[in-house]
């Protein structure tokens, strides 16, 4: 489905739903006929009635990859698809941030899943990787039930590929027993971490990944740097090495007194095992660690937007998660039907209620569910101050020298300005390897 299809339906159907809402509380009647449209650019929205009903293959099976902490969520995904249809459904761990390299190795020859799931900056990579299949059977369904941001996530040189399943950005968690009231700062951050971090206790103030770009981008955001120029389009205009990325990182560099640690030494496992300890105060991580945490604290779990850096608020990345069916895959439909089965309203919310992720579906986010949860609802409003990821094949060039840069000056004291300046630098070479 082309662009100025899939915005034009986007824009429609968004229309439609806002004029519903405002006329009526209740929900449009299921016979009910779409005006005709003037324009024939203009495609009609979607009724129940118009939905494709594909036909799984004859003898089919499927393999989907997953990530490790969302893994409880597919394995119920899989139980229940193959109830429905009696099509077996195979789970295989593998970190989403991995999936796009793996399936470029394993897709041409066979052996990749039949339907994958990372987030969208890895998109540009494989769809001109030839590695994906567009979503053209389920679009009008897909378009309908999400949110146009979303969809715009998922959508790629004009096609629609994925099915989306979550919003995604992180926030704050902190523990109340510890932290009396979220910090505004991070100078306030810096404040108590002086009264609480003592290295020989294994204890500090707070902790994230200080060598990961994902987590950073704020120090390079909130004061006006970027990683590509044109809303993330333009490869050729680098912004982390700007001086709006030079002045937040000046945060960054004195939070080291707040976190004396190696880099390296700090993985999700170590930080999640201290911060369930209240050996961590606060922790800068996403939704997948909710459901994990509030079992372990219970009512002394806050979640709140990211401190501010010199009074602006904290800017973070977002991304959305979907599933996507891998081209070379022997079972199209069966994939597809999986693909659009594990991402409707009941599964957002089961995925919401496993591991707390923000759903895209309309209906899912407008539920009690989602409505009533303190924690879905503090990670909404750092939402309002986050950036989408670039979509371009050239984002995958990023993610390495940025993560090398960071460590150099966390664990090595090295001038942010150098350090980005070779980053910059290797993200150029890279970019011109990529586009000859």
């Amino acid at each position: 489905m082309k662009i100025n299809k899939v915005m034009t339906l986007v824009a429609a159907l968004t229309m439609v739903f806002s004029i519903t809402a405002c006329g009526s509380n209740n929900a449009p009647s299921k016979n009910a006929e779409p005006a005709p449209s003037t324009n024939t650019t203009v495609e009609p929205v979607v009724s129940p009635e118009e939905v494709v009903e594909l036909q799984p293959e004859e003898g089919a099976t499927l393999i989907v990859w997953e990530s490790k902490e969302e893994r409880t969520f597919t394995d119920e995904m899989a139980k229940q698809f193959e109830e429905k249809y009696s099509i077996p459904v195979k789970v295989e761990e593998v970190a989403a941030t991995d999936q796009v390299t793996k399936l470029t190795q394993d897709g041409p020859s066979g052996l990749g899943a039949d339907i994958v799931m990372f987030p969208h900056d890895n998109l540009g990579r494989a769809a001109e990787a030839g590695l994906l299949l567009t979503n053209e059977a389920l679009a009008k369904e897909t378009i309908a039930n999400n949110t146009p941001a979303s969809i715009q996530g998922v959508t790629f040189k004009g096609e629609l590929y994925g099915y989306p399943r979550a919003a995604e950005t992180y926030a704050l968690f902190y523990n109340k027993e510890l932290v009396k009231e979220a910090p505004k700062s991070f100078d306030d951050v810096i404040e108590f971490s002086k009264t609480f971090t003592d290295k020989s206790k294994n204890r500090y103030g707070i902790m994230w990944e200080p060598g990961n770009l994902y987590f950073n981008y704020p120090f390079i955001a909130t004061g006006g740097g970027y990683i590509f120029g044109d809303n993330g389009t333009n490869k050729d205009d680098i912004g982390i090495n700007s001086a709006g990325a030079l002045a937040g990182l000046q945060t960054y560099v004195k939070l080291k007194a707040a976190l004396p640690i190696k880099s390296a030494d700090i993985t999700p496992d170590i930080k999640r095992s201290l911060f369930n300890a209240g050996d961590v105060a606060m922790d800068i991580t996403g939704p997948w660690e909710l459901a994990g945490y509030k079992k372990a604290l219970g009512d002394k779990l806050g979640i709140a937007p990211i401190p501010t850096i010199d009074g602006k608020p904290a800017i973070s990345l977002s991304g959305i998660k979907a599933w996507y069916v891998n081209s070379f895959t022997q079972y199209p439909n069966a994939a597809q039907l999986f693909a659009e089965f594990a991402s409707t309203k009941e599964a957002q919310l089961l995925l919401n209620e496993k591991v707390g992720s923000i759903p895209t579906n309309n209906e899912a986010l407008a539920s009690d569910q989602i409505k009533n949860d303190p924690f879905v609802s503090g990670f909404a409003q750092q939402v309002i101050n986050s950036q989408p990821m670039p979509t371009i094949p050239e984002m995958g060039n990023v993610w390495s020298p940025v993560n090398a840069a960071f460590p150099e000056i966390w664990d090595n004291g090295k001038d942010p300005k150098e350090a980005m300046d070779k980053a910059v630098q290797q993200i150029k070479d890279l970019n011109g390897g990529a586009t000859k």
